[in-house]
């Protein structure tokens, strides 16, 4: 199958999420089972500077009427042919200061409702033709960014276009590009698209509905997910769409790439390890203790070193931690922390590791090499949040041998199996699990966790579970072709 995919953002070349990780790892494993894949992106800066021996291959109009133009070439991939890709060359758009979607003052673009209709419209014309050479089957359009994509090919096929499936996949529901009942003028969709069974939200314009009401399927990044959004809770106002679409609707269980995300052979660790049944793990203590002296806290083997890299906001239950630290602190335990998000918890957290320097590190921001460093070394991986559509974080733990810490919820739920006692005598366990979003819940897994830790040959055989634990994108790609399939169908 011919398969275009839809995102704005891909690693290795812009990443604010795990958006991108799965941007850039599907395509390569679509590529490996057969398929002709080929990726869609925005023009911004990094996405430019690292697509190589880009071409122009054609120019088309915006539907406010501006002219573009779209530029093919491939994004270098070590250890692969790399990824084909199509680019949209517009600087005017897309080549600003800021993260992709917020100026440095962290406030969307104003007109952040074009730049984003301008990659599903782009998406779309590919679709009829834009490039002679190579025309999709299949659009697969990630989150609300991409999510007009479906919409556009949806009332281009009612006119009479020839017929190109589409699969929206939902990375997090929280997110829903809404804009104001004005904007959709610019988005050149016909007037009977703003409505209630369209991309009408209480009287605003959703990105994330063209997506829900449009695409022939929709996949989530987990199956409990997928079962979550359908509901009042988690749905975020749109379960009710969501339980009248569930015959298309899928959790696809995301993956992890091994040539990023691998112990062996990861060249940020200052020494790599690997685990038959725990016999070659001297790299794991040799990087903690690396990392101990690099960010400053007391260089102790025989304590447990608790890791948090994660966007800092509500949803990831980092109050949980905060409010949970001087227990953490009390048991003997050591943080270190990488993110950055809303400005009282980053201004909370660096208080913490002032007050505490040999037991508590904050790195405020973001850094690829530190992420796999604290992996590399951390023994245990917190993700204790509200919710968590699929959550890769969990996994990168699990891949390390840092057994995680999470919240019974979305892909935390499908990931990890608590310590307990039945789990230990099966050798199911891989981490810890707490079910109420409190304290008290968060505090019981913490000390589950140190009292795992003082049994040296049991938290060695869970962390050996865990590093073995399956999560391989041959299997998701396996499942994301079978739903284009049925798209097709």
């Amino acid at each position: 199958m011919r398969i275009l995919q839809v995102s704005a953002e891909l690693f290795p070349l812009l990443k604010t999420g795990g958006l991108a990780d799965i941007a850039g790892a599907l395509p390569l494993a679509l590529m490996a089972a057969g398929q002709d894949a080929r990726v869609l992106l925005p023009g911004f800066p990094a996405i430019v500077a690292g697509v190589r021996e880009q071409a122009p291959v054609a120019e088309f109009n915006a539907p406010w009427g501006e002219r573009f133009t779209l530029r093919r070439g491939h994004v270098a991939v070590s250890g692969t042919p790399g990824i084909p890709a199509y680019v949209i060359d517009a600087p005017a758009l897309y080549d600003r200061p800021g993260n992709p979607y917020e100026d440095t003052a962290r406030q969307p673009y104003g007109d952040n409702h074009r730049r984003f209709a301008l990659l599903g419209w782009a998406a779309a014309q590919l679709a009829r033709g834009l490039d002679p050479s190579w025309q999709p089957e299949v659009v697969h359009a990630h989150d609300w960014h991409a999510a007009l994509a479906p919409a556009y090919l949806h009332f281009a096929q009612q006119a009479g276009a020839p017929r190109v499936g589409s699969v929206f996949t939902v990375h997090n529901l929280a997110y829903q590009g809404l804009f104001a009942p004005w904007n959709f003028a610019d988005v050149g969709l016909p007037g009977p698209a703003f409505q209630m069974n369209g991309v009408e939200y209480h009287g605003q314009l959703s990105f994330m509905k063209g997506g829900l009401c449009y695409a022939d399927r929709l996949t989530t990044v987990s199956p409990t997910y997928a079962l979550e959004i359908q509901t009042p809770e988690q749905g975020c106002g749109l379960d009710g769409l969501l339980r009248q679409r569930s015959g298309v609707l899928t959790g696809i269980l995301n993956a992890v790439d091994d040539q990023v995300w691998n112990p062996a052979t990861d060249p940020a660790l200052v020494q790599g390890y690997h685990t038959p049944e725990g016999r070659h793990m001297a790299g794991k203590a040799r990087c903690k203790s690396v990392l101990q002296h690099q960010l400053g806290l007391a260089e102790r083997p025989d304590v447990p070193l608790f890791i948090l890299v994660s966007r800092l906001t509500e949803q990831k239950g980092l109050h949980l931690v905060l409010d949970g630290l001087d227990a953490l602190l009390a048991q003997g335990g050591q943080l270190a922390l990488l993110g950055s998000g809303e400005g009282w918890l980053e201004e909370a957290f660096r208080q913490r590791a002032a007050a505490a320097p040999q037991s508590v590190s904050v790195t405020i921001g973001y850094s690829e090499t530190l992420a796999h460093q604290l992996f590399g070394a951390g023994d245990v991986t917190l993700v204790p949040s509200l919710f968590e559509p699929c959550g890769l974080t969990q996994m990168y733990g699990l891949k390390y041998g840092s057994l995680p810490l999470v919240r019974r919820v979305g892909g935390l739920a499908d990931t990890v199996v608590d310590s307990t006692l039945e789990d230990l005598a099966s050798g199911d366990a891989t981490g810890f699990v707490f079910d109420r979003f409190d304290v008290a819940g968060y505090e019981r897994a913490v000390r589950r966790a140190f009292a795992l830790y003082q049994r040296a040959p049991d938290w060695r055989r869970v962390r050996g579970h865990a590093m073995r634990r399956p999560a391989d994108w041959g299997t998701a790609a396996a499942q994301y072709i079978d739903v284009y399939r049925q798209a097709l169908g």
